[in-house]
């Protein structure tokens, strides 16, 4: 299995009415429902959307997160995302993404998250599949190239100089 480096979801939607706040921009929390719908996306390539939870009774939950919000969002405006895949065990996955602005090309916001693999009748963490296994490694190594993304990994906190 081939992926394109990093895995791009052009169409990614507008920003929706209800997702703005009183500042006249998208409110915080909707990047990260933005980012998870885009996820959905990349989970549906990988084959482990939501055809293989029906499917297994096996998911992922979401175990950690982090956003950079850097420039904003308005109503309407189209959203494009790109995500890799930064590193993975047997359990867990390592993803960064990126949100676009599709039209103007600017980078609106970046989000970095782990992920666990959930037998969901016990509801607890398992082993992906070999043949998942199969589809990580091969995500992997199709970005090994690329360099590590600025903002991945960091920590929150003031810059001092």
């Amino acid at each position: 299995m081939e992926f394109e480096a990093p895995i791009v979801v052009a169409d990614g939607g507008r920003v929706r009415k209800e997702w703005i706040d009183y500042n006249g921009h998208m409110n915080v929390a909707f990047y990260v429902l933005a980012f998870d719908l885009a996820l959905d996306v990349v989970y549906e390539r990988m084959g482990t959307g939501e055809p293989y939870r029906e499917r297994t009774n096996r998911t992922t939950f979401s175990l950690e997160g982090h956003t950079h919000w850097l420039r904003e969002m308005r109503l309407d405006d189209p959203m494009r995302f790109t995500t890799r895949l930064l590193d993975w065990d047997a359990k867990r996955l390592h993803f960064y993404m990126e949100m676009f602005h599709a039209e103007q090309g600017y980078l609106a916001a970046t989000y970095e998250m782990l992920t666990m693999h959930i037998n969901l009748e016990h509801r607890r963490s398992e082993p992906f599949p070999e043949d998942l296994q199969t589809v990580f490694r091969a995500a992997c190594d199709s970005q090994k190239h690329l360099p590590r993304p600025r903002h991945a990994g960091t920590t929150v906190g003031i810059r001092r100089k």
